[in-house]
């Protein structure tokens, strides 16, 4: 570890903190159907798109029309992504949009893309750059890219709603939300983001791929392609999948230092501002803070034991007299599958807030780090992603934890449990506890069959702990939403490409369904008064609480996995039984 990989972090953490609250105050009005400065440009498209759909933006849905919409409009998402992908060889234009002349996706493997994609995982079992044309990445891809996204958001603040508001029986509009989420907050940030990229040598073009000759004499095809407009969605809406193969390690979609710290920035942005979001929704923006400092502090907690984990190095590297320290002459630590124009600390902070995020873009080889570090990104997703989160999901994830906690400390002291000032009851605990626990269900469950049968252990790269490690991350990532992966894992077979398919599926819909009945639910309840009985949900004894609750359900839930993946791995490493 040096000052300089420090120093980043803690700019990192500087500007994260920096651009909460501008961000939080713009979107708050952007939700509350309030002008912003861009209402003078934007006003007219939204209106028109309202009369097009057919949408009234005044008349409120229930928490079940709310979700029913939601859910409508993934599923006609998925139809038209699978249908897109089945017969991208066959459509008009091929000339311009599929110069390679790329064929038909499979039928398993679009019905993975497709659900990857309309869930915000954006888990990738493909190489795109010799599979999808340019039209299913522009047309398909990207614009999942930016409705997937606003979908999270909108659920968020529909769950914001549900705190905020007294005896209501509506929770907001999910096609208002939805669009202005679009329109006013993901589609000009990234049109700012994607002039930065395309300034800093990240390709925007629909040419053919370039044939070169290297050094040696041989030929090497380079991929080109509409690459910088979804690399700024990619990030800002905590999507992840990347043009290439190589994701964000790739000098096309990350060349630079800048743009490398543009991206991570990115991929907190819109998290972090949510808490803000809440805390001017309820009224008192220190209850925003408070859960900022929660995601904060487990943050800090995971970049630090990774950043620590990495810059060590393989301790079997020293029966060969090799010299891993760091040093001005060398990065030291780990370097395998790693970037050498980012290095370890960088490479620790993007591995760390991708994961805390439901991102999953990387900038580096998550199954090329060392058992311990491995295990940092799957405790980050395995927790639900609620540090900061993917956009929406990474906040209703929290506030589910925040309920079980305020009802943990209401049994302690014999009181009714509040939030808010909204008593929370059996059916809010009995939701929440639905939320959370589906998530482990899902990851262990199809984990526990994967290493047991035929078509799943044939696709791992690793027998022992770290082939399960390979496992239980792919599902950890897909039921979380993520779309990171080991790469030692070939997932593009039926059984993978179903099963993970499946996986996303219940990792998104199973908990957003429970969360939007709490919503609902606390919508309808009074707000009651403060009293000195009040159990105090703004400073540090409730983010003590808070952090210790996660903590302890998690271990709880997942430390037998753990022991026998990146644990048991680790001790082996420790004691030279494995190099």
């Amino acid at each position: 570890m040096t000052f300089n990989g420090w120093f980043q972090i803690a700019l990192y953490v500087l500007v994260i903190i920096g651009v909460t609250k501008p961000l939080g105050a713009y979107m708050t009005r952007v939700f509350n159907g309030e002008r912003t400065f861009l209402s003078f440009l934007l006003r007219p498209l939204e209106r028109g798109i309202y009369a097009v759909c057919g949408v009234d933006e005044k008349e409120e849905q229930h928490w079940i029309n709310y979700g029913f919409a939601m859910l409508a409009f993934s599923l006609a998402g998925f139809l038209v992504l699978y249908l897109l992908q089945r017969v991208q060889n066959l459509l008009p234009l091929e000339a311009l949009f599929n110069p390679q002349g790329l064929d038909a996706i499979s039928p398993d493997l679009a019905f993975n893309t497709s659900v990857s994609f309309v869930t915000n995982t954006n888990w990738q079992s493909y190489v795109p750059e010799t599979t999808m044309s340019y039209l299913t990445q522009m047309a398909g891809l990207t614009v999942h890219n930016f409705v997937s996204a606003a979908t999270g958001i909108a659920l968020a603040v529909a769950l914001i709603r549900g705190f905020a508001r007294r005896s209501a029986n509506t929770i907001g509009n999910f096609w208002a939300d939805m669009t202005r989420c679009v329109l006013y907050v993901l589609l000009p940030v990234s049109i700012v983001a994607g002039l930065i990229f395309i300034w800093q040598g990240v390709p925007q073009n629909l040419d053919p791929y370039t044939q070169v000759s290297t050094l040696e004499g041989a030929k090497q095809l380079i991929a080109q392609g509409p690459v910088a407009s979804q690399e700024a969605i990619k990030m800002f809406g905590t999507n992840g999948g990347g043009f290439f193969n190589a994701n964000s390690a790739h000098p096309y979609e990350n060349p630079t230092a800048l743009t490398n710290f543009i991206q991570v920035v990115l991929i907190f942005a819109i998290g972090a501002a949510l808490t803000n979001v809440f805390g001017r929704m309820v009224g008192n923006e220190k209850q925003g803070w408070a859960v900022f400092a929660v995601m904060g502090l487990l943050f800090l907690g995971g970049v630090s034991t990774l950043y620590w984990a990495e810059a060590k190095g393989n301790p079997a590297f020293a029966s060969f007299g090799i010299d891993s320290a760091s040093s001005a002459l060398q990065s030291g630590g780990n370097m395998e599958g790693k970037e050498v124009r980012f290095g370890i600390a960088n490479s620790a902070l993007f591995t760390t807030v991708t994961t805390d995020a439901s991102c999953g873009a990387v900038n580096t080889m998550h199954d090329s780090l060392l058992p311990l570090g491995g295990m940092v990104p799957m405790i980050n997703i395995m927790l639900g992603e609620i540090i900061f989160g993917g956009v929406g999901s990474g906040l209703y994830g929290m506030l589910l934890f925040a309920i079980v906690a305020v009802f943990v400390a209401g049994l302690m002291v014999g009181r009714t449990p509040e939030y808010l000032g909204k008593k929370i009851e059996a059916k809010e605990v009995k939701m929440a506890m639905l939320a959370i626990l589906v998530l482990p269900l899902c990851m262990l469950g199809f984990t526990a069959v994967a290493v047991v049968v035929a078509p799943g252990l044939s696709s791992l790269a690793n027998a022992g702990p770290h082939g399960f490690s390979e496992a239980l991350y792919a599902y950890v990532s897909a039921t979380g939403n993520n779309g990171s992966a080991f790469a030692g894992l070939s997932a593009n077979t039926p059984f993978w490409n179903s099963t993970l398919g499946i996986a996303m599926w219940i990792g998104r819909f199973l908990v957003i369904v429970p969360m939007l009945a709490v919503a609902g639910s606390l919508a309808a309840k009074k707000i009651v008064p403060a009293s000195n009985g009040t159990f105090p949900t703004d400073g540090g004894l409730f983010v003590g609480l808070l952090i210790g609750v996660i903590l302890i359900v998690g271990g709880l839930t997942f430390f037998p996995a753990l022991a026998l993946g990146p644990i048991t791995e680790h001790l082996a490493m420790q004691s030279g039984t494995l190099f």
